[in-house]
């Protein structure tokens, strides 16, 4: 059982965060924000996903007129997921020329590392704080290793500098990254913003730096934390190191919010981050989304790539009725399927899932039980068992989880 790390809890719009409530799932769109239509689009696609927060980038005085018009438009779709902006440079400017967005924003994310230089920082950082307070906006003070506050590296550099045994750079840096989200967020309280409207996180791209800064973060305050690579990267590179690093964090207790900052592949979906932060979650048992589905690698005995294509298609035909039947059938994400391809642990996984089917394999009966609940319920043969599969599935959830409407 995984105990979380006691933080203060957050509303962002309709999400609650923090150690109360379930680990939520975050995304961020990559459409250009002036672009409503396209914003909104994507950003309906990320909720329907289930990204139960969204951020999106807030470069321009323009784009920032454009977020009235998106929520807009996400209402008129149906779509009620909190947005929040993305601010680096310039968004004192954006919140203080278009109330709008200051207004419609969900959440606003200020990076410490570029909000300003010199005697400018500390007054531009304020004119945002004072924003949040005015519109009653949460804040996520957000340090990246990217964009660091080179002032305070330099300070920090210099003080090490002068001790007898250094620490080494990369310590130095883990140490600023820290600093600067606790400097951040004591400045924002001190400017009146309570503590239960700021979230923190200090995001870089190794594992073993992000395992190390957040032990220390969630050591040192009662902050809600978002976790996530700074840039996992793409393919399986980017899925393997954000789980590698998130399941360590999560497993002791670390970490309010995810995001699996994916590159996408040429054409792909914005959506694939969405579905691996839920995957972690629900491999790791913290969270239930959407049915799992249990199936084999394939061996010497499976021969034909039946099974793999009947896993295949039951596992997308679960994700894509998810978003209707988590309103019609309460609980149907906890839900398990089994899709194996011989006798060896066909029949076992089958009997341990809710609805499981144990296919033949190579030189076995063509025929293909199917277990409910532990029993053996029918045997399926002939050319149509994937469809009539299908249709035995549909009736378990109806008659399963239907009774609980």
């Amino acid at each position: 059982m995984v105990i979380r790390h006691k933080t203060h809890n957050v509303q962002v719009g309709s999400i609650n965060v923090g150690s109360s409530y379930p680990v939520v799932v975050q995304s961020m769109t990559n459409t250009d924000t002036e672009d409503a239509i396209a914003t909104a689009i994507q950003i309906a696609d990320l909720a329907r996903a289930g990204s139960e927060v969204v951020r999106v980038t807030v470069n321009t005085i323009e784009a920032g007129r454009k977020i009235k018009e998106i929520k807009q438009r996400l209402g008129d779709m149906g779509i009620n997921v909190p947005i929040v902006g993305d601010f680096h440079f310039n968004g004192h400017k954006i919140l203080a020329e278009v109330p709008d967005c200051a207004k419609y924003l969900d959440k606003y994310r200020i990076n410490p590392g570029n909000v300003g230089k010199g005697s400018k920082r500390d007054e531009q950082f304020a004119s945002m704080i004072n924003m949040a307070r005015e519109y009653d906006k949460p804040v996520r003070i957000g340090v990246n290793w990217g964009s660091l506050d080179q002032d305070l590296l330099a300070q920090m550099l210099d003080n090490n500098a002068r001790l007898q045994s250094p620490l080494s750079l990369e310590v130095v840096m883990q140490n600023a990254l820290i600093e600067s989200a606790l400097q951040s967020a004591e400045k924002a309280i001190e400017l009146g913003l309570p503590e239960n409207k700021i979230l923190l996180s200090c995001k870089v791209s190794q594992v073993q730096d992000l395992i190390s800064v957040y032990r220390q973060l969630a050591s040192k305050c009662k902050f809600p934390l978002h976790l996530g690579l700074t840039e996992a990267g793409i393919g399986t590179k980017g899925i393997v190191a954000s789980t590698a690093a998130l399941s360590i964090l999560l497993q002791e207790g670390i970490g309010d919010t995810i995001r699996i900052s994916l590159t996408p592949k040429p054409g792909e979906s914005r959506t694939q981050e969405v579905i691996v932060a839920q995957e972690i979650l629900q491999s790791m048992g913290l969270r239930s989304f959407v049915p799992v589905v249990t199936s084999c690698p394939g061996c010497g005995r499976t021969s034909s790539d039946y099974f793999q294509k009947l896993a295949d298609k039951i596992q997308n035909y679960l994700r894509e009725q998810m978003p209707i039947w988590r309103e019609t059938y309460p609980g149907v994400e906890t839900m398990k399927v089994a899709v194996m391809g011989c006798v060896v642990n066909g029949p076992g996984e089958s009997k341990l899932a809710n609805i499981g089917i144990s296919l033949p394999g190579k030189d076995e009966s063509p025929v293909a039980p199917v277990y409910i609940d532990g029993q053996k319920d029918v045997t399926l043969k002939g050319e149509r068992i994937a469809e009539e599969f299908q249709v035995l599935v549909e009736n378990y959830v109806k008659t399963r989880y239907g009774k609980l409407v």
